[in-house]
């Protein structure tokens, strides 16, 4: 299938004595490789380790990133890829499913909604409207200290900033999304995705099977 990726980009200046913030995207591998990571980024490992991980996922056919950068600095960024092989979510080898894998913003920029930005943004001229996009959410992988929110408070946040691009949660009988019950599966199926797909998507989610 034809993954669509179109550039877009604006900036941001939160107030005329901060710098601006440039939100770009899908970006390639070669724009990626100009820019450094800034050294807060390390939620998922160490900035340049994540960097180099942004570059593989630019690189692939499927994959793209969105970022925030201040001048060459990237301070957020937002993966889309296919499903890890050992998650249930690649049982289907599902050309258009796609998932949202990471969203991370820098602790200094995280007060003028960088992450709803760059998210909207990659939707942005319809995109995204052949494929089925997916986020897993596990409140192990939230940054409870430095926001100082409650799970309940962080999964409140988490949802609203995926509802502004119309993902909605969904059901389903996934054992690590069922392991806590603030984990949540959130899910846009695009306008172009065929019913078949949406069907396939179904049996995925639901793999239980009980017998009386």
């Amino acid at each position: 299938m034809q993954h669509i990726k179109i550039y877009h980009s604006h900036s941001l200046q939160a107030a005329p004595d901060q710098p601006e913030i440039i939100i770009e995207g899908p970006v390639s591998a070669e724009h990626l490789q100009g820019l450094t990571m800034h050294n807060k980024l390390d939620a998922f490992r160490r900035p340049k380790e994540q960097l180099e991980a942004l570059i593989e996922i630019a690189q692939l056919p499927e994959g793209r990133i969105i970022i925030a950068r201040d001048a060459s600095t990237i301070v957020g960024y937002v993966t889309f890829h296919y499903p890890d092989e050992i998650e249930r979510w690649s049982q289907g080898h599902m050309q258009d499913l796609i998932e949202l894998g990471a969203i991370e913003v820098a602790d200094d920029y995280r007060t003028v909604g960088l992450g709803k930005k760059m998210i909207r943004l990659a939707f942005a001229g319809d995109q995204m409207e052949n494929v089925i996009c997916f986020t897993t959410e596990y409140y192990w992988h939230w940054d409870l200290e430095t926001s100082k929110l409650t799970v309940w408070e962080y999964r409140q946040m988490m949802e609203k900033l995926m509802k502004s691009v119309d993902m909605i949660w969904f059901a389903t009988d996934d054992p690590e999304i069922c392991s806590h019950p603030a984990n949540c599966l959130m899910v846009r199926i695009g306008k172009l995705v065929p019913i078949s797909s949406a069907e396939q998507f179904d049996r995925i989610r639901f793999q239980q099977r009980f017998m009386y």
